[in-house]
């Protein structure tokens, strides 16, 4: 540190310096807030166009003006063509868009009729501005309008591409809402009041006028037609000029329909007189400056000259416009149709297609420096042409023109491009992770460049720019065409041990081999494939490298099981784990134990196989040398192996278990060796090789094998159904039966296994079957068709009951479809008898079989026919009928009927209605009784309102659980409503089962309300509010035992309350007295009580209550008093109050006084200690600081003033220091210091 400069003979002055401006405190530190940033992804979009099948084609246009905002404020086609693109897949329509001079959208929609509406309903709600409109229309007009299961109103908003939304049945509202573009919501209107007013019981006509007159009719701003309704009083339905219908429609009062029709025919004749018509050509291009926004032109030239201008359809080809009206004016309405038509100018610019981008400009910026100082010149870009539209004002227009070629000009001669054709299976390396190498590429170069899937690479730019990218190109995918790519097999299990810790193993890998690359499988990724790419010399040499890797890891990783007795665990570790480090140090591989409380005694050795195998010699030397271990070989055929091992290994463990825990070997299955090792001591050894003997023998004697003959046709004869025939032999004989495979050679033989008395019992009873079978004969009878459906239907449910019936035989009715009556019957000559007579008897039965109808209106079946129709299926088998309801959909009116069944109105019986049951005539009337009482009827129980609460339960619990329990369907009334009625709608029984539970709830809770009542009687208390914590008791002992006792809620006021001396008792009137009782007898002992009040020095109140109250408390329990000390704000901080029994009071207060007196004098000695440690301290630092003043003055140094060095430590018998808490106490003053140790007691 460089030091001041100092005069000559000046005097040194030392430098001064705060302890706290040398070490400044640190500034509080601020956790810096975490931002999270989203990686973007480099992705190509493609949008493949589906192209529909062309069956009717559909031509609108969406003006500019009525265009959505959002939509038209986006430059350019992309939007559009992306919206398109999502509805052609929505819909399956075929959608050609094109951007007109006046920026409006003309669609071109092909495809099936109904995907073109929809998608056209799509287009429109996406592109054109979107309104809305409310109708009134009377409540029962509504279903007219919805028609057939909605199909009428989906059908209407098809065709004029709304959304029309119609109230529900319960709302009373007559609004109808109609939302879409202007056009539409005209149609739709339109259409709904013809269909409104057709179902009107006013008078209704129907005028059919020529369209071309509607618009003297109608008039400018539709005057005249609001004239004619405001006069008649009728409502009059014109066509909009969109629908192309002749016809009008009036309704409303008679009268005014009259008034109305004969005003309109008036019009009509006088108009037909009148005019005459003129034709003018105008292109179809400049017919909408004709019409104007919104077809204001024409509604003004209407007005002005009494004139209708007629233009031909937006999708008819057709130029000529028809002007109608007084010939006198006709003149004038061409003259402003010519002027209009002829206002704007077309012109085009010829611009390669690829350059219009750089035209437009980044989000339209080149083009909106042309254009923003010519507003009203409309420019349009294609992509299919190499021009350029513009349209405006022709002075306008001819500015841009030039502005635009020189543009067009300029970038034709500094730019171009370059297409090359690339392997798509190079894509991903050209593109590089998340795009990384081609935007490389990009901002080097400053050029574009475009991908496509079908390997065309386009490079943009200027021409120098783009011949160096395209040399970097090639040179970038001459590179990865000479690479090779080759895949590694490597098993998952070693991945971590080839990438290593943190990837520092597969890191060296990659340094060894830099041109390489190495991908590696997914976590989530099931495969062993490793994957290699680069020079094709470096990509082999890395491939052997990671297969020797791997081969060593193989090597390395053998392993293998040996079983240890678990007591001499301990002398293969050894003192300190000496052995076991020991093996394995000397085999290299690696030991592991079971753990101390683990059962299991298996030691696992893993390494390199001859050094496993070592490692397992060194084990079992230690083994046999702790005990007499031996090893014997027992044969075994191997054909019992699987038996005795048992599944899963269980009975061969059992066996280890039982005999002291010996090891036993069966040899591989490759090995074809019989020869079993037991391993382990002697007698384990000996008694282990006789019970595996044993259990040889028994399989021994159990694969006795005997074979039967027999056609492999009568094998299903055998077998029976479901294999009870063969069950039924197995069971008795305890014989396994085998049957021959589709695939033996001799299908004839069937086999039998098990002990010898059982084969041979088994072969008996099968060649008894046999032999029965072979008396099998074929035979027929005829069944009229119409009869074939009940024996098959069910899955032949009835055919397999007549077979288990007639001894197995074989039914076959002919196949579905057939007009055979031709039944066929296999089995016994008696069995076939007995078939043929229940088949006749079931016939007999069907032929005498009926159907009635049982009417139930459809609202109903869902809940007759029950959950997956289980109650009509009960009905159906418990009556031995056949039940069709009726297809829900058919609407027609049934006249056949005598009355209705269920509910009762006014309704007529629809064909959906009507339920047939077919049956024995008895059975179908039981059926058809059954059937209507299961129809549901609604009850109403009278219940206060103010219960309901109660009958729903906490989250509707207790009404669902009742619904649940009686099936049916309970409503209560709505909160804003208040009624006292509840609704019970089921059948009837389940409907007055639940009404009588409903009851007995309702019993229930209006008895708990008066227990309630009772429960909430109110007692007052008065007690002094200086003996609530006595009541109150420690940790509230005492009142909880009072309210426990008399089962009471007990509430004591807060301090300061204006009645905080009333205790307020609630429960059963009884109960609150007994409590009362119990409160006074404490009051009472504490009235007994004596109270004294005595002055203690506050400085001392501290070490009289002690540590967390230990000496108060105590004093207190030695005297059974009661004492309290001051609190900070009270006005007398020496005031201590003593209460309890006169003769206990006197002695504690005379104990706290001498207490008091003998704390007061160690105080004093106390501050007398701190004035002379005072004193002391005073005179050591005059002293140390003037030989430290001396001391700085000879070094040349500089002092810092206010560190910690300097601070006093702090005296902890001080009271001033140290004070007690919550007390407050006066500085004590100070008195003489006795000597060192204070005065002498």
């Amino acid at each position: 540190m460089q030091q001041p400069v100092i005069e000559e003979g000046a005097a040194y002055e030392p430098s001064v310096r705060s302890y706290d401006d040398l070490f400044p405190a640190l500034p509080e530190s601020s956790i810096p807030k975490q931002s999270n940033n989203s990686l973007g992804q480099w992705s190509s979009i493609n949008n493949k166009m589906r192209v529909g099948s062309s069956i009717i084609t559909q031509v609108f246009r969406v003006p500019f003006e009525e265009r959505k905002q959002e939509a038209s404020q986006k430059f350019g086609e992309g939007e559009s063509n992306h919206i398109c693109g999502t509805i052609m897949r929505e819909t399956g329509a075929h959608i050609e868009i094109s951007h007109a001079k006046d920026q409006s959208l003309t669609f071109l929609v092909t495809g099936k009729q109904n995907e073109v509406l929809e998608a056209r309903r799509k287009i429109l709600t996406h592109f054109q501005t979107q309104a809305s409109k409310q109708i009134s229309i009377p409540k029962e007009h509504h279903r007219w309008i919805l028609g057939k299961k909605g199909e009428r109103l989906r059908e209407l908003e098809k065709t004029t591409a709304t959304k029309i939304v119609v109230p529900p049945m319960n709302d009373n509202s007559d609004i109808i809402t109609v939302h879409g573009t202007k056009e539409g919501i005209e149609k739709a209107e339109h259409e709904i009041r013809v269909t409104s007013d057709q179902q009107s019981k006013k008078a209704s006509e129907r005028i059919n006028i020529p369209k071309h007159f509607h618009p003297f009719i109608v008039g400018p701003y539709n005057k005249n037609l609001k004239l004619l309704i405001d006069e008649t009083g009728a409502k009059i339905n014109v066509p909009p000029p969109s629908v192309m219908k002749d016809e009008i429609f009036i309704a409303g009062d008679k009268e005014g329909v009259m008034a109305a029709k004969a005003k309109i025919e008036e019009i009509y004749k006088k108009m037909e007189k009148r005019s005459t018509t003129v034709s003018v050509e105008v292109p179809k291009a400049q017919h909408k400056y004709v019409i104007g926004p919104k077809g204001q032109i024409i509604t003004e030239i209407l007005e002005t000259t009494g004139v209708s201008v007629e233009m031909p359809q937006s999708d008819s080809p057709k130029d000529t416009i028809t002007l109608r009206g007084p010939t006198e004016k006709l003149g004038t309405a061409l003259s402003v149709v010519w002027e209009k038509a002829n206002s704007v100018r077309s012109s085009d610019v010829d611009a390669p297609v690829w350059i219009h981008k750089y035209i437009i400009g980044r989000k339209g910026a080149s083009i909106k420096e042309i254009t923003q100082n010519l507003p009203k010149v409309h420019v349009e870009f294609t992509d299919k042409e190499d021009k350029i539209k513009i349209e405006g004002p022709p002075e306008e227009v001819e500015k841009a023109q030039e502005q635009i070629e020189a543009m067009a000009r300029d970038l034709v001669s500094r730019m171009t491009f370059i297409e090359m054709q690339v392997d798509p299976k190079l894509f991903k390396h050209i593109i590089g992770k998340s795009g990384a190498n081609i935007n490389k590429l990009k901002e080097e170069f400053n050029v574009v460049i475009n991908i496509d899937e079908s390997g065309l690479v386009r490079i943009e730019g200027n021409k120098q720019d783009v011949a160096s990218t395209q040399a970097e190109l090639e040179q970038r995918i001459f590179k990865l065409e000479n690479e090779k790519e080759k895949d590694v097999i490597i098993e998952q299990r070693h991945y971590r041990n080839i990438i290593g810790t943190k990837g520092e193993n597969i890191k060296e890998v990659r340094d060894k081999f830099n041109q390489v690359q190495i991908y590696f499988p997914g976590p989530g990724d099931r495969n062993d494939i490793v994957k290699v790419r680069g020079p094709k010399e470096d990509v082999d040499k890395c491939a052997r490298y990671l297969e020797k890797l791997v081969k060593e890891l193989n090597e390395s990783s053998y392993q293998i099981e040996v079983p240890i007795y678990k007591q001499f665990h301990k002398f293969i570790i050894g003192k300190g784990g000496a052995n076991i480090r020991k093996i394995r140090e000397e085999t290299n591989t690696k030991i592991d134990l079971p753990a101390e409380g683990d059962k299991n005694d298996v030691i696992t050795i893993t390494g390199k196989r001859d050094n496993v195998e070592e490692a397992r010699e060194k084990i079992r030397k230690i083994q046999d040398e702790l005990e007499n271990i031996v090893s014997e070989e027992i044969t075994i055929p191997p054909k019992f192996y699987n038996s005795l091992i048992g599944a899963k290994g269980k009975l061969i463990h059992s066996i280890m278990e039982d005999c002291g825990g010996v090891a036993i070997k069966f040899p591989s299955a490759d090995s074809k060796s019989d020869k079993v090792t037991i391993r382990g001591p002697k007698d384990d050894v000996d008694r282990a090789k006789q019970q595996l003997l044993d259990l040889a023998n028994e399989r021994q004697l159990a694969s006795f094998t005997a074979e039967v003959r027999a056609k492999a046709q009568h094998h299903k004869f055998l077998i029976g159904k479901n294999g009870t025939n063969i069950k039924k032999i197995r069971d008795s004989t305890g014989a396994r039966i085998v049957f021959p495979s589709n695939t033996d050679e001799d299908r004839e033989i069937i086999t039998i296994i098990g002990r010898k008395d059982a084969v041979e019992e088994a072969k008996a009873a099968l060649e008894a079957t046999i032999k029965d079978i072979d008396n099998i004969i074929e035979s027929e009878m005829q069944v009229e068709p119409r009869h074939h459906k009940h024996f098959v239907a069910r899955r032949g449910e009835v055919l397999h009951k007549i077979a288990d019936e007639c001894g197995g035989v074989m039914i076959s009715f002919p196949r579905s479809g057939s007009d055979s009556d031709r039944v066929v019957l296999k089995g016994s000559k008696e069995c076939i008898e007995a078939a043929k007579a229940r088949i006749q008897e079931i016939i007999a039965d069907l032929e005498s079989m009926i159907t009635i109808e049982c009417i139930i209106p459809q609202k109903h079946h869902r809940t007759v026919m029950g959950a997956k129709g289980h109650k009509v299926q009960t009905i159906t088998s418990d009556f031995d009928v056949n039940i069709k309801f009726p297809d829900r959909d058919n609407q027609d009116e049934y006249l056949n009927h005598g009355q209705v069944n269920g509910d009762v109105d006014s309704e007529p019986v629809r064909q959906c209605d009507v339920i047939r049951i077919t049956g024995k005539e008895s059975n179908c009337q039981k059926a058809k009784q059954a059937l209507l009482d299961l129809v549901p009827i609604t009850i109403s129980v009278d219940v206060p309102f103010d219960l309901h609460r109660s009958i729903i339960g906490q989250r509707g619990r207790d009404v669902k659980d009742l619904m649940d329990r009686f099936d049916v369907h309970i409503v209560l009334s709505p909160p804003d409503i208040k009624e006292n009625i509840i609704k019970i709608t089921g059948t009837a029984t389940n409907v007055e089962r639940a009404k009588e539970a409903l009851l007995d709830r309702v019993k229930e809770l209006e008895a708990d309300r008066k227990d309630r009542e009772l429960r909430s009687f109110v007692l007052h208390v008065e007690v002094n509010p200086d003996y609530h914590p006595k009541i109150i008791g420690k940790r509230g002992a005492v009142i909880t035992k009072i309210r426990k006792d008399h089962d009471v809620q007990i509430n004591f006021p807060k301090k300061g309350e204006a009645e905080e001396h009333i205790i307020s008792i609630t429960g059963y009137e009884e109960n609150t007295y007994r409590a009362k009782e119990d409160i006074m007898k404490i009051v009472n002992e504490l009235n007994e009580l004596v109270r004294k009040e005595i002055s203690i020095d506050s400085s001392v109140h501290s070490r009289l209550i002690g540590s967390r109250g230990r000496n108060i408390r105590k004093i207190m329990e030695d005297f059974n008093v009661d004492i309290k000390f001051p609190r900070s704000d009270d006005p007398d901080p020496n005031l201590v109050v003593v209460s309890g029994q006169e003769e206990n009071v006197i002695e504690a207060v005379d104990h706290l006084l001498n207490l008091e007196e003998e704390y007061l004098q160690d105080v004093e000695e106390q501050q007398t200690r701190e004035k002379q440690h005072t004193l002391n301290i005073h005179f050591e630092t005059s002293t140390q600081s003037t030989q430290s003043r001396t001391r700085d003055l000879q070094n040349n140094g500089f002092v810092v003033q206010g560190g910690p060095w300097e601070q006093r430590a702090p005296n902890t018998a001080s009271v001033t220091e140290f004070p007690s808490f919550g007390r407050n106490t006066e500085e004590p003053q100070a008195s003489p210091i006795g000597g060192a140790w204070g005065a002498r007691r």
